[in-house]
């Protein structure tokens, strides 16, 4: 009787909730034209395109079993003839071909090459992009999936750092999550970095329900590219086995053997070419780092300034992972918030993209400051996002119109640090969540 009642009381959706769902079809469908609009416009996605042509050049031989590889027309100039002639996605020619659309010409001896060298099985999860022919329209979804993910993030960043803006500012913030120099540029070159923060989050959030083999199996998805979130990933794995949480453990044990066993499946020999890829890449990326950046600004200096930054870091943070292993929760994103900011400064290559991980701490700044100061809140939020907003979009202003090295350099490791030196501003009233009499005193006046 009660499933029938339950059954009785389904209804269809309402005309209101069709007219919702078809005007949002509508905008996702304009979105993703204008994407891929701006796809054809800017001649870049260089992050987007080695994984793409890598997936297309080792699925090569059944696309050419069926007759021809299709949309050669609708691909960069030459990536046809990669992918006809390419042996497997860590081939040279891809990043040759990677190189053109980022230099305009093959990589100096000093310079990154691109070298794909992502591991086999979270090159499978961009076989539905590679089957699209049209790398043009490939970019314009995965573009139109790194939006939806910004958003994601903003909303994910603001439900860690439990704190409910109004309405306005909630509008503030996704639009500064969207349009924020580092975002606009991981959407431009089409990097990871977008989609990695919004899963660096989900475990977070995970973890924080308790759904540990949840947390695991999100874990299994980013242990790659560590120089964007190398550090989140080990101190995740720190939190875990000071905590207990087997469960995490066994969600990314069962994880990684899944796919690890699909991808030699799929290409038993991808192992030592993945490695090789690894090491090149390392090799090829000493001038990107914190070290190299340091060091031209300091030439007649007698020790390894980025190494001993690096140490030191190394240092606070084994005492903050230890520290926060049980402690409240926000008290560990926090750490995670850390750990993020962290990892460009740890002498890993640095790329101005990957920043767009901060927003998770910097929106966690944000709510610290909107809890702990009550007087002029609303102005003082609205300052802090008008500075980081305006002021990378000066540093690159400054790098186009005067090409100004300076610039570039602070445009990679100012950021990081910013973040760190606003963390620790706040770090005792994440500590100490009771307010002190000097902040009453100061609402006072």
């Amino acid at each position: 009787m009660a499933f029938r009642d339950i059954r009785k009381q389904r209804k269809w959706l309402s005309a209101e909730e069709i007219q919702l769902l078809a005007l949002g079809l509508i905008a996702l469908a304009a979105l993703l034209a204008a994407n891929v609009a701006l796809a054809r416009a800017l001649p870049s996605g260089e992050w987007f395109f080695q994984r793409w042509s890598g997936t297309r050049a080792f699925f090569s031989e059944v696309l050419q079993s069926s007759g021809s590889i299709k949309g050669g027309r609708t691909m960069p100039e030459g990536t046809l003839d990669i992918i006809r002639h390419a042996s497997g996605p860590y081939t040279t020619e891809i990043a040759q071909r990677t190189q053109e659309i980022v230099y305009g010409r093959p990589a100096f001896s000093s310079e990154y090459t691109y070298v794909l060298n992502d591991p086999f099985f979270i090159l499978l999860l961009y076989t539905p992009l590679a089957l699209i022919a049209d790398f043009t329209l490939a970019r314009g979804i995965w573009m139109l999936l790194s939006e939806l993910a910004l958003i994601g993030i903003v909303l994910l960043a603001l439900n860690l750092s439990e704190w409910e803006p109004p309405r306005w500012l909630y509008v503030l913030l996704i639009g500064f999550g969207l349009f924020q120099y580092f975002s606009l540029s991981a959407l431009v070159t089409a990097s990871p970095a977008i989609l990695l923060s919004f899963l660096y989050l989900s475990i977070l959030l995970a973890l924080r329900s308790f759904s540990d083999e949840l947390a695991g199996i999100l874990l299994a998805l980013v242990p790659y590219q560590w120089e964007v979130g190398g550090l989140f990933f080990v101190f995740i794995l720190v939190f875990v086995l000071l905590n207990r949480r087997w469960g995490v453990l066994a969600g990314l044990g069962m994880a990684l053997f899944v796919l690890l066993v699909i991808s030699f499946l799929v290409n038993a020999d991808w192992g030592l070419p993945y490695i090789r890829a690894v090491l090149s890449a390392w090799y090829r990326s000493a001038n990107l780092t914190a070290e190299y950046i340091l060091s031209t600004w300091l030439p007649n200096l007698r020790f390894p300034l980025g190494s001993t930054v690096a140490i030191a870091l190394g240092i606070i943070l084994l005492f903050e992972w230890w520290d926060s292993a049980d402690a409240h929760f926000r008290r560990i994103v926090w750490t995670a918030s850390l750990s993020l900011a962290a990892t460009p400064l740890m002498g890993l290559p640095i790329f101005p993209s990957n920043h767009v991980v901060l927003i998770l701490p910097f929106i966690l700044i944000l709510a610290l400051v909107w809890e702990r100061w009550q007087r002029y809140r609303a102005l003082r939020v609205d300052l802090l996002l008008l500075l980081v907003l305006s002021i990378p979009f000066g540093m690159y202003y400054r790098v186009v119109s005067v090409y100004d090295p300076l610039m570039l350099d602070l445009m990679s490791i100012l950021p990081p640090i910013a973040a760190i030196l606003g963390l620790y501003w706040m770090r005792w009233w994440v500590l100490r969540s009771p307010r002190t009499l000097f902040d009453r005193l100061g609402d006072r006046r």
